[in-house]
């Protein structure tokens, strides 16, 4: 297991940013209204906020970012490193980093990056960030993470449109010696590359006509190739299988407890399956603070977010240890226990 620990950084903030549009699962008439309950019961959302025609992921990035830099009064110039994380990209080429490096009145002497993950992309973009922090080369960094997962779901999808919204989310990170360590345990499995996936649109299948045809998949799913495929079995398995042995194995090489940690903060997948790896961990349920029933899914968003509207008053107010854990599309986990004091955390932000 790729288990590390990361030096003299510290995290000074966190931000996030959605979309203003609201869709609720009670009015997804493509199934019964009987289904529509069901399906909030088992997955926990009720409500999504969805990107319009026009806005992408890098504009919910850029607007958290622009609030957490200004509320901090950080000096732009000072900002050596901009990593955005995402699997929505602004264009194919160039890199969507890089666009916003400019944007955001970064210096050209900045390095600016993308990361495709998806589900554990804040925890491995921490890591990143990390390891170029710790040795006080680079002072300052941003770390931008988030999705427009909609924009890829067939509305008659029941497998996939009611699950997922869209947000993204900012962090800033500092060189600071002697700051409490960041510990990881980082894994990947490509032998279950197909159970989220996009099939068509890549270098692997071009695009082509037939890519845009309707296929049955199963009563309640049609969609065509250019579209999210999630094969709820497996990665349901994948959860129960992997995520709590990473952890485990994590405390264990640190030497921490359950008992020790304020809160654990969780990829928002879905409730049944989140709820199973709690349960399956034995932690308490006022420490594992969730945001599918406002927000739904949001990838790569979704633990930023879930620390933004859940715990933020903690996050400014007082000294906390937390628990991160992301898993999913790749296969991709990853946990990171870290250490916070008196964080700047403005509240959720709207996109305008």
């Amino acid at each position: 297991m790729a288990i590390f620990s990361v030096g003299n950084v510290r995290l000074t903030g966190v931000a996030a940013c959605v979309p203003p549009k609201e869709f609720h699962n009670l009015d997804y008439d493509f199934i019964t209204l009987p289904e529509r309950e069901l399906l909030i019961k088992t997955t926990g959302v009720e409500k999504r906020r969805i990107a319009e025609k026009g806005m992408t992921t890098a504009d919910f990035c850029f607007t958290a970012a622009e609030k957490l830099l200004n509320d901090q009064s950080w000096n732009r110039d000072e900002i050596d490193l901009l990593i955005f994380v995402s699997q929505s990209r602004d264009f194919l080429v160039p890199s969507t980093g890089i666009i916003l490096q400019e944007k955001l009145g970064l210096s050209k002497t900045a390095m600016a990056f993308d990361i495709p993950l998806g589900c554990s992309g804040f925890v491995y973009g921490m890591s990143v960030i990390g390891n170029f922090l710790t040795n006080g080369s680079i002072k300052k960094a941003l770390l931008l993470v988030g999705d427009i997962s909609s924009i890829y779901c067939s509305v008659r999808d029941r497998s996939t449109y009611p699950l997922f919204g869209d947000a993204g989310a900012a962090a800033t990170f500092e060189y600071k010696p002697g700051a409490a360590p960041m510990h990881f345990n980082l894994q990947s499995d490509g032998s279950g590359w197909d159970a989220i996936s996009i099939p068509d649109g890549g270098m692997r299948n071009f695009i082509s006509l037939e890519s845009f045809d309707y296929h049955k998949i199963d009563e309640g799913i049609y969609r065509n190739k250019i579209q999210l495929t999630l094969n709820g079995i497996d990665i349901f398995n994948f959860t129960l299988r992997e995520v709590s042995p990473n952890i485990n194995a994590l405390l264990t090489s640190t030497g921490k407890t359950i008992e020790q940690f304020d809160y654990f903060l969780f990829h928002q997948a879905n409730l049944l399956m989140n709820e199973s790896v709690r349960k399956k961990l034995r932690l308490p349920k006022e420490k594992v603070p969730y945001i599918l029933s406002k927000y739904g899914n949001t990838s790569s968003a979704s633990i930023p977010l879930t620390m933004v509207s859940e715990i933020r008053n903690d996050l400014i107010s007082k000294k906390m240890s937390l628990l991160l854990c992301g898993f999913g599309v790749g296969l991709s986990w990853g946990t990171v226990l870290i250490e916070t004091d008196g964080i700047a955390c403005p509240e959720v932000l709207d996109y305008i």
